[in-house]
């Protein structure tokens, strides 16, 4: 895994680190109750600090190797989603449950499907 600091240190731009690297966002706030109403994720690690019961978080456009982290830090579980109804995750579902405290590695292995790897 790239770490940024030796990224930008062999003379990359911070756009092409984080490009390179990959960006994270915390805090965040799992919203909504549907796919199209629930929090869209820009980053590539995320950390939801608040999440109230029934509310969500919707992946990045689904593009074969891509790589998202999603950790539940709020108190209910979340639903994540994929980007779009053409998209699924773990071969046929429209979203996928990560409970309180849990960590999800979701990887994309085409254009419309992500697989994912959870660890507690």
């Amino acid at each position: 895994m790239a770490i940024p600091s030796r990224v930008l240190s062999s003379g990359n731009s911070p756009l092409s680190t984080i490009s390179i690297c990959g960006d994270g966002a915390t805090g965040l706030t799992a919203t909504g109750s549907t796919a199209s109403d629930a929090l869209q994720l820009s980053a590539c690690y995320n950390s939801i600090g608040t999440a109230a019961a029934s509310t969500g978080v919707k992946l990045p456009p689904t593009e074969a190797g891509a790589m998202v982290v999603v950790y539940n830090g709020g108190a209910s579980t979340v639903a994540v989603y994929p980007f779009n109804t053409s998209s699924t995750i773990n071969a046929g579902a429209t979203s996928l449950s990560v409970t309180a405290t849990t960590r999800v590695l979701f990887v994309a292995t085409s254009a419309t499907t992500w697989v994912s790897i959870a660890g507690a």
